[in-house]
């Protein structure tokens, strides 16, 4: 194990990846954790398999994950992406990606007689279950997340008539409730943790009753993701996060590392995405990814900054993950 260094950042652990003693000059901050996590692994593990065991065509309702790599990478597997159920041929196989799909989509697909694999995040599907149990407490659900994303879509979809999305602090003035005393807040699993507490202190103000979710619905991913780059952020002139605009919690970790003091962060794709303007003046450089994000791109962009001179990688630790989910039963191994 190389040395342990303090850096000074709150919370952390760091070592050096290069030589014996902190660096000076040119280097780099690398989050830890970041990248995949257990739902993001046990979806895009869920289409391998059942291409393996199925062979191709398998079809996707909407991409497994938000991410242009792994999407690209399935579809040369012979997976087939598809919008809407309705574009599945009848009798075929159809995998429901890791964001989660309303009950509708599963009458849809009984219809058509489509075999189904669900692979929903299992920590997606205990908030469409607490969506389900207040509904049926007749309670007004006030859901935190961004209109239109498919999880939000899901979720909701639990129970139409009591679901209302609230997509930011400023749009709880639009908000009405039939009762003030039977009102809960729920959200979206890939927000901002602290935009998310903004809109719920705002919610509060209006309704003092106010109910929490039984347990946390941001998921632990997110979260530590996101304290990372809070702790990596004042120390570094310019982030870069890996991952795809279309990544709710990707686009997240670069407002998070903006507001916790780095000078200037971008996401990314690919390391050819980087801009050598980017790097004109800057000492340190964190490095970061989306929960949907393969460690391969990351490597990518480790090494297109050694190109330009940043060949020192000090990893700044704030958490552990050892957390795995089973795949879904029906393409679970047989048992020996």
């Amino acid at each position: 194990m190389p040395p342990t260094i303090n850096m000074g950042i709150p919370g952390a652990t760091s070592s050096v990846r290069s030589g014996g003693s902190q660096a000076t000059g040119k280097r780099v901050l690398l989050a830890e954790p970041r990248g995949y996590c257990a739902g993001v692994d046990r979806a895009v593990e869920t289409v391998e398999r059942a291409l393996e065991k199925h062979g191709a065509p398998v079809y996707v309702r909407h991409e497994i994950v938000h991410n242009v790599h792994v999407v690209e990478t399935l579809a040369k597997a012979g997976a087939v992406f598809v919008e809407e159920t309705s574009e599945v041929p009848e009798g075929a196989i159809v995998v429901f990606s890791a964001h989660g799909v309303a009950p509708t989509v599963h009458v849809e697909a009984a219809a058509r007689n489509l075999r189904t694999i669900d692979a929903t995040c299992p920590l997606v599907t205990k908030v469409h279950n607490e969506a389900k149990r207040f509904a049926r407490d007749d309670y007004d659900i006030l859901l935190v997340g961004h209109t239109g994303h498919e999880e939000v879509v899901g979720t909701a979809g639990e129970a139409p008539d009591h679901v209302q999305v609230v997509d930011n602090p400023d749009a709880v003035d639009n908000v009405t409730v039939r009762d003030p005393n039977k009102v809960i807040w729920l959200s979206q699993t890939t927000l901002s943790v602290d935009e998310t507490m903004e809109t719920v202190r705002r919610l509060r103000e209006k309704f003092p009753t106010l109910q929490d979710p039984p347990s946390d619905d941001i998921c632990y991913a997110t979260q530590n993701r996101q304290v990372a780059v809070k702790a990596m952020a004042p120390e570094c002139e310019l982030v870069i996060v890996v991952g795809s605009k279309n990544s709710s919690n990707s686009v997240r970790l670069v407002e998070v590392a903006l507001g916790a003091g780095s000078q200037a962060a971008h996401l990314v794709d690919y390391a050819e995405d980087i801009d050598p303007v980017w790097l004109e003046g800057v000492t340190t450089v964190g490095v970061t990814s989306g929960a949907s994000v393969p460690e391969v791109l990351v490597r990518g962009v480790l090494e297109r900054l050694a190109e330009y001179g940043y060949g020192t990688v000090q990893p700044v630790t704030t958490a552990n993950e050892t957390l795995v989910f089973a795949l879904p039963r029906e393409i679970r191994p047989p048992r020996a």
